[in-house]
Order: structure tokens, then C-alpha cells, then sequence
């Protein structure tokens, strides 16, 4: 691979918590221990780990909301935290993300078009917006009078696809989707994991793709890697996961993975 697009070097995050009693040390949590991630130019790549693993404070840092304790996080191989303004810009429009629960992230009292709109007015994007929004929902396989609408009118798979193309509206080189089908129907997942492998193709985006399930990272990236109480412990192509899993919190993910023909029968993964 070569030079990473967005990297994260050796990164550490602990968190001071509450005292349980009262002249006793404030216990330390360790959410993330020397991790090193990265994605390339065009490259679709997983994270993948169960609850609690480190998957949401890993998503935080390399969107730049949470500044990590140790290590760097680098986009276009410059210190994200060490940028000077312009760069910081660059990177915050150059990496967007797309969030579980759609519903959440989309204000209830505000039309579809404006809600696409707020994101190049709030990262001071130059350019026709009116004509960029037009074009992403196309991207998205919606149609423009989705615009006029809010966001009660749409199903979930609907306003999932709507928050892909609000994430693409400043033009990101980089986008991560963070458990993106978890909260659809089954029958809606593969369409919303489509429309990501379509877009990162066509468009050349990176994708960063963090799931529980095994299967879906599977399915949509070339590269994945197991994160397991806040440390990687597992990394490769998909298939060799699935087929020679390493790692005893890699074997425990595939073991939950239900095959079509197994899946009756509540056996897992062979």
C-alpha cells in the first residue's frame, strides 16, 4: 500500500474516572492501548470488535472530536493535531462520517435540503451548494423531491442513504461509517453496503467501515482489523479471517456469524 491517507500511530486513551470512595485514587480506564490503523487512497478497509471494544473512542480520534494521549493521528501524513488552521480545515472536510442511527443525526424540524446544505455552510465550502446537493442525491439513489421533505417521510434505509449524502456534500477524501446498517432490516442492509462499495468505487473514496458483525465488514472491504478491549489483535483480508481465524476474540466473532443454511438451526460459522 502506499503512503496511508488517514493514520492513526501508536495511539492511547485513558480516561480518568469517578473515585469510589472518597480519599481513594481516581481508577484509570484504558479505552485504546498503542493502536496503529490506517486507510489508503481508494482502499475500503473494517473494524471490527464486540461492545465495549474501543470502536466509538477509535472513531472520535480519527474524525479529530477527541484528541488521543498518545500517538498521532495523520491525515495526508500531516499531525492532525499539530496542523496549522488551513490544514485542520482540510482535514475536517476531508473526512466525514456516517453515523449508526440516522434518525438521531438529522433534525426532525428541518427539510432534507437544508439539512444537506448545513455541513458546506458550516465548513465554509466554496462552490454552487444548491447544485452540489443536487448531485449527491442522485449519488445516493434518491430523487430531488426528497429534498422538500422531512425526515419522518423516510424509512430507515431511506434516511440512511440520506446521511451518506450529507457526508458526501463537502466532498470528503475519506468516509467512515460507523455500525451504517446495524439499526436497518436485514432485507435493507445490503442495499445501504452496496451503495458504499458503489460510492467508494466510483468516486474513489476510502471507506472505514467499524461493525460488531464480522460479515458486513467482510462483505464490503478488502482489509480488516479485530480490536478487542482497546487493542488490535488481529489484522488481514477478510476471507482469511473467516477461514484461519488467529486470535481467540477473531474465533469468537466468527463463531457468531450465522450461515443462510445454519442459521435455522442457530449453529454458527463453520
Amino acid at each position: 500500500m502506499s503512503a496511508p491517507l488517514l493514520e492513526m500511530r501508536g495511539v492511547s486513551q485513558i480516561y480518568t474516572l469517578a473515585r469510589q470512595t472518597l480519599f481513594a485514587p481516581k481508577p484509570r480506564l484504558t479505552v485504546l492501548d498503542k493502536v496503529d490503523f490506517a486507510v489508503g487512497q481508494g482502499e475500503a478497509v473494517g473494524l471490527v470488535g464486540e461492545s465495549g471494544a474501543g470502536k466509538t473512542t477509535l472513531t472520535r480520534i480519527l474524525t479529530g472530536l477527541e484528541q488521543p494521549q498518545e500517538g498521532q493521528v495523520l491525515f495526508e501524513e500531516q499531525s492532525v493535531w499539530a496542523a496549522p488552521p488551513a490544514r485542520r480545515a482540510a482535514f475536517r472536510r476531508g473526512v466525514q462520517v456516517v453515523m449508526q442511527n440516522p434518525r438521531s443525526s438529522l433534525d426532525p424540524r428541518m427539510k432534507v435540503g437544508t439539512a444537506l446544505l448545513e455541513p458546506m455552510r458550516s465548513l465554509r465550502v466554496e462552490g454552487d451548494h444548491v447544485a452540489r446537493m443536487h448531485e449527491v442525491i442522485g449519488q445516493v439513489g434518491l430523487t430531488p423531491a426528497a429534498l422538500e421533505r422531512y425526515p419522518h417521510e423516510f424509512s430507515g434505509g431511506q434516511l440512511q442513504r440520506i446521511a451518506i449524502a450529507r457526508a458526501l456534500m463537502p466532498g470528503p477524501r475519506v468516509l467512515i461509517a460507523d455500525e451504517p446498517v446495524s439499526a436497518l432490516d436485514v432485507s435493507i442492509q445490503a442495499q445501504v453496503l452496496n451503495l458504499l462499495k458503489d460510492l467508494t468505487r466510483d468516486l474513489g473514496l476510502s471507506l472505514v467501515l467499524i461493525a460488531h458483525d464480522l460479515s458486513v465488514v467482510a462483505y464490503s472491504t478488502s482489509r480488516v482489523s479485530v480490536i478487542a478491549s482497546g487493542r488490535i489483535v488481529e489484522a488481514g483480508p477478510p476471507m482469511d479471517l473467516f477461514r484461519m481465524p488467529k486470535a481467540p476474540e477473531t474465533k469468537a466473532l466468527v463463531d457468531a456469524v450465522l450461515t443462510v443454511e445454519a442459521g435455522l438451526a442457530g449453529t454458527a460459522l463453520a
